[in-house]
């Protein structure tokens, strides 16, 4: 094993027992972090995939056609936004630009990384949740691996649930009912790991998730050659943001980028802004006022895929601290910000991209046009997805319809029962 764990919280260090995704000594709320035995990165050869930055993730195993983020300096995008350096690190499929990731999100970055944990015979079926982008990656590379697995998606996004071949039988679908969001397939998943023939995933609380996630800065600093100075992401449940200001302490311990922290700007759609209020009210905690209004705010934005409830906001290691680290701030952007934004990279960078990354690009607009960002210096704009609408018309797909629909205030025995007897 290549690393240890650190309870954020505490600072204690200790052993990688098994799948731990918390401290087993501490009974409070915190993140724990992945300390790797090599302080000084050594990258793969790119035929590697995203495993050429296997120095710095907590993987056993290599799976196979994992594909990493690729970043190139912008040439279009920055002429029309006057930036000097503008560093795009897109996850998505551009094969021109050598980024091959087929279910064209960054999600990918996650599902390799978290697999590659796992043990090879764990016999558990591993359980995730989520808004779609993350079900078809994990879907993907559970299919082509042979890992078991079950997804939890609300009714609602399963067009997100799309595919170049007919999914392995190792993978089920299950979906809450249709007007559900993300927070209760999130519950769902949740009581459906009380059961001992799954395995809870874990989301921002699995280092594996985070340090893939933080891949996509580690190859802007590659590319760069140093650490950027300004960092640009949409967030649902700021798990990536989280991972870029890990991965950026990790090089600042490297030496070999620079000793300086990237001020993030991660970004929200409107009217669904948990985080960005929170932030502006200098509140660890998020409050919603009304629940059932924050629950129709979440169905109403165009990036659906940025609708989390319960981000890891204000735990021990998570956005509000990294925020309070770094620098920086939350820009909130509406459907239409986003959508013209979405036009914008289409027609200067010469690809799609995913609403989410739609909302990265209108942030980072806004934070440039109210003069919080040095134009000069090195900004990196994570494109967490994109390629889609190509991807879609060069390829014939299978959409996978639901193993179950369950609604997760459904009697736990039966939700147990139900889910069991699909494996």
């Amino acid at each position: 094993m290549n690393y240890k764990l650190q309870n954020i919280a505490t600072g204690r260090i200790f052993e990688d027992t098994g799948w731990l995704l918390s401290d087993p000594q501490y009974d409070k709320p915190s993140l724990i972090r992945a300390l790797y035995d090599k302080n000084k990165i050594e990258f793969g050869d790119p035929s590697l995939g995203i495993y050429r930055f296997a120095d710095w993730l907590p993987v056993h195993r290599f799976l196979k056609r994992s594909s990493a983020t690729v970043t190139y300096k912008s040439v279009g995008l920055a002429k029309h936004l006057g930036l000097d350096n503008l560093y795009i690190s897109f996850s998505g499929y551009w094969p021109e630009k050598g980024a091959n990731m087929t279910t064209c999100s960054f999600k990918e970055t996650e599902a390799y990384s978290v697999c590659g944990r796992l043990p090879e015979k764990s016999g558990k079926v591993l359980v995730v949740a989520s808004a779609g982008n993350t079900a078809r990656a994990f879907s993907r590379v559970c299919s082509e691996n042979n890992i078991p697995l079950l997804v939890v998606v609300p009714f609602d996004n399963l067009d997100a649930m799309w595919f170049e071949s007919e999914l392995s039988d190792c993978v089920k679908l299950v979906c809450t009912p249709a007007g559900s969001d993300y927070f209760d397939a999130i519950d769902l998943s949740n009581k459906i790991c009380k059961s001992l023939k799954f395995i809870e995933e874990g989301g921002a609380r699995n280092v594996a998730r985070r340090d893939g996630m933080s891949t996509t800065v580690l190859s802007a600093a590659e590319f760069i050659g140093a650490i950027p100075d300004y960092y640009f992401q949409a967030i649902g449940s700021g798990t990536g943001t989280i991972a870029a200001w890990e991965a950026n302490l990790r090089l600042i311990q490297d030496g070999r980028f620079g000793n300086h922290k990237m001020k993030l700007f991660p970004s929200q759609n409107i009217p669904f802004t948990p985080m960005h209020d929170s932030w502006k009210a200098d509140s660890r905690n998020i409050v919603f006022e009304d629940e059932a209004k924050a629950k129709i705010d979440a169905l109403t934005i165009d990036a659906k895929v940025l609708s989390n409830r319960r981000p890891p906001y204000g735990v021990a290691g998570g956005l509000y601290d990294a925020l309070k680290d770094c620098g920086g701030d939350i820009e909130i952007v509406d459907n239409q910000e986003l959508r013209k934004a979405c036009e914008l990279f289409l027609e200067t960078e010469g690809n799609d991209i995913h609403p989410a990354a739609g909302v990265a690009v209108a942030g980072m607009i806004k934070s440039i046009e109210s003069g919080k960002i040095d134009k000069s210096k090195n900004l990196m704009l994570n494109i967490t997805g994109g390629g889609e609408n190509r991807f879609k018309s060069e390829k014939k797909l299978i959409y996978k319809t639901p193993d179950l629909v369950i609604d997760n205030n459904t009697d736990i025995e039966i939700i147990l029962k139900s889910a069991e007897s699909l494996f």
